[in-house]
């Protein structure tokens, strides 16, 4: 009969080794590289996605709009065929995949016990702008900035990592008890 640490340890949630799943990443990026010329990204999608949105809601701002015109300039087949949204759709349905080969498909919110579970989705939200903003300002998500950057020896893709993991470092001493 087991007892409940062994019960435990069968039903743990297995995950990929985290060496291995670098060098997959590592691996994946490679071949972006080399079968469509292009890096990984995920920020891309997001402005097609708002680009067609507002294209669809309020055609008229979007005929106006200097940055709307620029990127309808640039993607003439339209917003929604643009590389990273296909890529992003892959990336969706490689994690829906994933989940439900590893039984992960669960709907719920992870937190540390000393905060709420709407606590974690607002600071999961305000974390969530932020970061997009970033990306805007640095022309690129962590993905296609720093980790496709470097991928092709990028000087600026080292640059964009190294203030990726600093801020995360430095900032990490004032959340920490959200999350242990």
């Amino acid at each position: 009969m087991m007892n409940t640490s062994q019960q435990k340890t069968k039903t743990k949630t297995r995950y990929i080794n985290p060496y291995l799943g670098g060098v997959l990443l590592g691996l994946v990026l490679i071949a972006a590289n080399f079968i469509s010329g292009r890096g990984l990204g995920a920020s891309g999608a997001a402005k097609s996605t708002i680009v067609a949105a507002v294209e669809t809601v309020s055609p008229k701002h979007a005929e106006n709009a200097t940055f709307y015109k620029e990127y309808s300039a640039s993607h003439p087949e339209g917003p929604m065929k643009a590389w990273l949204v296909f890529q992003m759709l892959g990336v969706i349905a490689g994690a829906f995949l994933s989940g439900a080969v590893f039984n992960r498909l669960k709907l719920k919110v992870e937190h540390s016990p000393k905060i709420t579970s709407r606590k974690r989705i607002i600071f999961a939200i305000l974390g969530g702008i932020l970061f997009g903003f970033g990306s805007q300002l640095g022309r690129g998500c962590t993905s296609g900035s720093a980790l496709s950057g470097m991928a092709v020896l990028s000087y600026g893709g080292f640059i964009s990592m190294a203030f990726i993991f600093g801020t995360a470092y430095a900032l990490a001493y004032f959340v920490r008890k959200n999350w242990i």
